[in-house]
This record gives structure tokens, sequence and C-alpha cells, in this order.
């Protein structure tokens, strides 16, 4: 009997689901049809029993479209199979790694009546001894990137409050190490700190902790709190592979404030400081608002007149307001058609969306018609329940916060101004013209490396070859002369659109392989394709290349590029099925694009 994966793969998750069924729903997410699974080899080095841990974090990941294979340490191995090697680990390769750690596996502990130096000594040794474990990873594996727990509080401590105080304090001892574990995160780029700690805390440490598993079978923590702790890597590991949502769709009445704007009137609706429940709702929009501020798209999907629930934004104490909303859908059609048409407006995927309502019969409606779309259950009643939702399933949560990423919603919205002023245009050309557009085309350059991986990994339609690459993959590939790299930027007098497209090619005698050709979606056909183009051409002619070999490799999504290399004059040179291969001699090489004007790199 089929198993309901839109049900499993609500939130919050029945984490006794997953931990009884994980062998069969692992099957039914691997015999999905028309899923493209990105490919990953994942090693996790354990310091306590970590089977089930790694058994939930692959159904995690599967749900994303990531299909990992694993490698798995011997028990409390992870300091030797990272100081010293180990050949199957060697022979593995891994892209990610992950150390599973915690606070059982601290060595130098402090005792009662150790003087400060000691403990100072103790903390050094300790830290020392995990430095020595990630420079040995970085030095075998320059181009994975490692995933390092905190470490989480113990439950039982002899001093009580004083063990926050005292220096040979555990729990003191214990913050100050994840200190330096944070500052390593902050300094090393390709290394992500997972937050044990803060979990434990939100969850409960007497929850959290159950010895008699420990004793009996190594477990860390709770054979319970399993699920969750798998939930938090798979939310790093999506957003180092760039599998997080973009855009949050929200209903209003009863949702963003209390009451019905076309029943209550904007004056009376909840909203402010006056009450509890005023109060929850302002939180909530408070909370809002600080996801579009570090590049979450915010949209509306609500039943009800289009004038009337635009007015509930004018009440004084709305925290929130119109021009915060990229696409705003207030009418009476069913809430799975608005939500196609707010996709297709900001020319996203609706496996982009994340969908907040407070009717159940709404959100269920979505879940049977559009599973890829997130709809995590929610209590109205409770509106905290709304961010717990948001934040327990990690749908938008970053591993790094990018220039790029602020600027998204007023990129997204100069998108709109763009497409106005497209349909008053006598032609295309004379629109294309009337944008002022100006790019900046250069080599990668550490600045952008961090944005460059997230393309990589986001882009799918404009994307040839689909080929994904982390951070260590950038930098590997800049530092290595057989390629040639190219980033390109784009202005215009409605805004900075930021990085949007990314080439890779690869020196191979006279001839530059394009293995990766990809750009932003929201800057298709405006020329920036063809400016790339002629960067990649002159910089190919100049270290010597005779001509270009490009490669198109069929996906679900990126169709729209099927025919790109044969409308730039290629010749098509081999055919696999769908997948093709292309040839452009550069002699006589003709530049195609106009109406952008190339600026000098900026430092």
């Amino acid at each position: 009997m089929s198993m309901n994966l839109n049900h499993v793969f609500t939130y919050p998750y029945d984490n006794d689901l997953l931990m009884r069924k994980q062998k069969s729903i692992r099957r039914e997410l691997l015999a999905r049809p028309n899923v493209e699974y990105m490919d990953k080899r994942i090693a996790v080095l354990c310091g306590s029993t970590v089977d089930d841990i790694k058994n939930i974090l692959e159904l995690f990941l599967l749900d994303a479209g990531i299909r990992p294979q694993f490698y798995q340490s011997e028990y409390n191995k992870f300091y030797e199979d990272a100081v010293f090697g180990n050949p199957e680990l060697e022979s593995f390769q891994p892209d990610i790694i992950i150390v599973f750690t915690s606070v059982i596996n601290i060595l130098n502990l402090p005792v009662l009546g150790d003087e400060d130096a000691v403990v100072g000594q103790k903390l050094q040794m300790e830290m020392e001894r995990f430095t020595q474990v990630w420079n040995g990873l970085m030095e075998r594996y320059p181009n994975a990137v490692i995933v390092q727990n905190n470490m989480e509080l113990s439950y039982e401590i002899e001093l009580g409050s004083l063990d926050a105080v005292e220096h040979y304090g555990m729990t003191r001892f214990v913050e100050a190490l994840n200190r330096r574990f944070a500052d390593y995160a902050m300094s090393h780029d390709n290394f992500y700190l997972h937050d044990l700690h803060g979990l434990a805390a939100r969850i409960g440490l007497l929850k959290w902790h159950n010895r008699f598993q420990y004793y009996a079978y190594k477990l860390a923590m709770s054979y319970d709190v399993i699920p969750e702790v798998s939930l938090g890597l798979a939310k790093i590991i999506k957003g180092i592979l760039g599998k997080n949502k973009k855009c949050l769709v929200l209903d209003l009445d009863n949702t963003l404030w209390g009451g019905i704007i076309g029943d209550d009137g904007m004056e009376n609706i909840e909203i402010g400081h006056e009450t509890p429940t005023a109060e929850a709702y302002t939180a909530f929009q408070q909370y809002v608002l600080k996801l579009k501020e570090r590049g979450v798209i915010l949209a509306v999907c609500s039943k009800n007149e289009n004038d009337i629930a635009k007015t509930g934004f004018n009440h004084p104490d709305s925290v929130l307001h119109i021009e915060d909303f990229i696409s705003f859908y207030a009418n009476w059609e069913p809430k799975n058609n608005n939500l196609r048409a707010i996709a297709e407006e900001i020319n996203i995927g609706t496996d982009s969306l994340v969908f907040i309502d407070d009717n159940p019969a709404e959100r269920q409606l979505v879940r049977d018609t559009m599973p890829e779309v997130a709809v995590p259950e929610v209590d109205p009643v409770d509106v905290s329940s709304y961010i717990r939702a948001i934040e327990g399933a990690g749908f938008f949560e970053p591993v790094m916060i990018s220039e790029d990423d602020r600027k998204r919603n007023e990129s997204y919205r100069g998108n709109l101004r763009r497409k106005s002023l497209a349909e008053t245009a006598k032609t295309y050309d004379e629109f294309l013209q009337s944008l002022g557009m100006e790019a900046e085309i250069g080599e990668f350059r550490p600045l952008y490396y961090d944005r460059i991986a997230q393309l990589t990994n986001k882009s799918n339609q404009f994307n040839l070859t689909t080929r994904r690459y982390t951070r260590a993959d950038i930098e590997q590939v800049s530092d290595d002369e057989r390629y040639v790299t190219l980033y390109g930027r784009l202005r215009d007098k409605f805004g900075d659109n930021g990085l949007v497209s990314v080439v890779i090619g690869e020196k191979i005698d006279d001839t530059l392989h394009i293995r990766l050709w990809l750009m932003s979606c929201r800057v298709l056909k405006r020329g920036m394709e063809q400016m790339m183009l002629d960067a990649l051409a002159a910089r190919a002619a100049a270290d010597g290349c005779q001509e270009l070999v490009g490669y198109y490799y069929k996906t679900a999504k990126n169709k729209m590029v099927a025919d790109l290399y044969a409308a730039f004059g290629f010749e098509k040179i081999m055919q696999s099925g769908d997948d093709t291969v292309w040839r452009l001699p550069l002699g006589g090489y003709e530049k195609r694009g106009k109406y952008i004007t190339l600026l000098e790199r900026t430092e």
C-alpha cells in the first residue's frame, strides 16, 4: 500500500512514524516518478551511535531532491579518520563531511577545584584536538564542506546555578568551547556549525538526555529526539545545496491580523499592543518582516475583495505594508490557482513556495492539488505556531546571507516594473534599449564565491548542464589554470540585479569545453546571455583556443535552453537521447551583445 508522502513530510513531523517506517518511507521516496535527484557523497564521522540519525537524515534529504550516499566511521573514530586518514574514506571522496560529536566526546573536562589557568589549558587542549580534526579533513578533502556539531549541555550538573559561574563549572566550560567553535566557523570557509546546543535547549535537556540509552546503545541523545537532530543537519545541507524555499505566501484574515477585514473593518482588526491576541499578530508580522530583510520574497493569497484587503495594512499598528509584498492576490478564486499565478508573476517555481493559512480546508486543498508547495500545519488559536512552523521546518534557514540576498525583494520588484515597461513599449528592442543596462563581467573572485556556489545550486531553468558546485569547488576551479571562469552582474535604471550569470569552461588542447553555463531567471531575454558568450569567446581566443564546445543535458526544468546553442550559431555534433553537444569555431567570431554597456570591473 502506497504511503502519503505529503502527509509524512508536512510539518510538524510525526517523529514516531519517521522512526518506525523509515525503510518503507525511503522506498516510497526513491520510487517517486520524474524526480531528478542531486547525488551527494556524505561522510558521517561519529563520536556516538548515529545509524538512525543517518537514516532519518536520508529521508529528509530525499524529500528535498538530494540522494545521499553515506560513509560512516566506526564508533568514536572521528579523530582517527580525520587526523590519520582512512583508505576507505579517501576512496569515498566525500562532498560533505559531518563531524557528529556531542558533550560526551569532551575529553579534557574541568574538575572541582581546578585553577582558572588549568581550566584555560583544558579548554585550549580541547579546541586544539578539534582543530586537528577540521584541519586534517580540509587538507585531505579540500573540495568537501564540513558540518560540525557544537556541544549541548549535560542535564546532570553538580553545582546548580553556580555551574554557569565558576570557571571549573561544566556549563561555563561548554559555553566557552562553543564560542571557540563559532569563532572558527566565522573565520573558515566551507565550515558550518550545527547548533546542537540550541536544539537541545529548545527541546529540553530532560527530554534530550536518556542515560540508559547511552549506557545500552551509546546514543548521545534520546531515541525520541533523533528526527529533530536529523532535521537540523538536513536544514544545513539543504541550505548549502540551494534547496531552501524562496517565497512566503500569506493569507490575511486571522493570519496576519485577528478578525475579518471585510466584516470588522480596518479599525477593528486585532493588531498592535492592546490585547494578547493583537500582540501575537504583531510579533508574527515582525518576524515576517525580518524574513523579508534577509531575502525571503513575500506574497499574499487571500479570499477577499482586493481594495478592502489592502486597507488592513493602513492600520497604524501594522508592521507590514503593501510595498513589502512582491505579489498580492486578494480575490475569490481558488487559492491553488492564485498560488500558481503568484509563482508565474514572480517567475519562480511553485516548489519554491511556503503557504501559511489559518483555514484547514484551504491548507488541505493546496496540499492535495500542489504537493510541491510547503504547507505546514498551524494552529490559529496559537498565532506563535506560525513562527514555530516556519522556523521548525527550516524552510528559509540560511547558511550565509549575501548582499544579493538582502536585495532580492527589490530585484523582483524591479522585474515587475520592467514587465510594466515592456507592455507599453512598441517593440521589444525598444524596451531593452530603454532599460539603460550595464554589465560587469569578470573572472571569479573570492568576494563572489558564495553567491556563485549559491547560483549553481539554485538555477534550474537557464542551466545547460545543471552541474552543482560547493564553495570549495568554486575555489578549486578558480585556482586551476585549465579553467576559464566568468561571472556577470547586471543593473539597469530600475535597480541592481546583482550577480546573475556564471560560466565555467575547461581548456583541453585548443578547445574550450563549456562545463557550466547558467543564468538567473530574473534576467532572461535581456541580452545578458549574448554578453556572456561574447566575453567567453574573447577569453577563450586570448588563451589560444580555436573553438567552443557546449553541452546540453536535459532535465525536467531546463527545456527553455534546449535550442540555445543552435540560436547562437553552434553546430550540433552529437546527440544521445535528449542530450546534445555543440561546436562553434572562434575564427571570425562576431559579437552578439547589444543594448548593454560593459563596465570596468570594480574592486
